[in-house]
């Protein structure tokens, strides 16, 4: 089957650049012109991946990326012009997996579509896995690493690919500190030109789904000044 690319970008000349590209790159694309539509097709086409643009008519793509979390967690990289930083951050809030400022390089923005989707099918490939399970056990946290699954006293949690490979890459060396810088190179895979307070927006949105209370952690800590680490109970 296509892996599948839906751009939802208002602006006609950078979604056909956006279509051309990744078609050209062996990608199936689908295209979508402001919010509502955008939203709607996602959840039909049920696309591999979404490049979302933040400014866009009828529904803005943060409230976009909100809706879409609700029900799927497929890969998002919002596109965005503004500079700001609130943007980049609500962006990662609301359940995106990494975001790229406007103008941005075609080749960076590949690259960082083809990291996020060889995860996404590692993540598919390694579920359908048979036989013993890695599992992870803390307290009343319970990571699968080959399901990709989270549970909290027997429930699973909705959590997306990169907060689900934070989590693991932390949880994997419990007690072992690392920096922000170290966790950007090792769990975004690539050489991530964000800045290090998309860790601390991730790890904020991980602690408010494993913690019982996100502003007194016991699982996932913070070392000021230094960086975070697992607590394995």
């Amino acid at each position: 089957m296509d892996t599948t690319i839906l751009i939802v970008e208002d602006e006609k000349n950078i979604n056909e650049i956006l279509s051309y590209t990744f078609t050209q790159s062996g990608y199936k694309t689908l295209s979508a012109y402001d919010g509502v539509s955008g939203l709607e097709m996602c959840l039909q086409q049920k696309p591999d991946l979404v490049l979302l643009d933040v400014n866009l008519p009828g529904m803005d793509g943060m409230d976009v990326c909100k809706e879409i979390r609700k029900t799927s967690n497929v890969p998002i990289i919002m596109l965005t012009a503004r500079e700001d930083e609130v943007d980049k951050v609500l962006g990662l809030e609301f359940g995106a997996d990494d975001y790229m400022t406007k103008p941005y390089s075609a080749r960076e923005l590949s690259a960082r579509v083809k990291a996020l989707l060889r995860r996404a099918e590692m993540r598919t490939q390694t579920s359908d896995t048979k036989g013993p399970a890695n599992i992870i056990v803390s307290g009343d946290v319970t990571i699968n690493v080959d399901r990709y699954e989270v549970k909290k006293n027997g429930k699973i949690i909705d959590i997306t690919l990169r907060e689900f490979e934070l989590l693991k890459f932390l949880a994997e060396e419990p007690d072992q500190i690392f920096s922000r810088e170290v966790l950007l190179e090792n769990v975004w895979g690539y050489e991530y030109l964000g800045d290090v307070r998309t860790v601390d927006v991730t790890i904020r949105r991980l602690r408010e789904k494993i913690e019982d209370d996100p502003s007194l952690p016991k699982y996932i800590m913070t070392k000021r000044s230094i960086g975070y680490y697992f607590n394995k109970l």
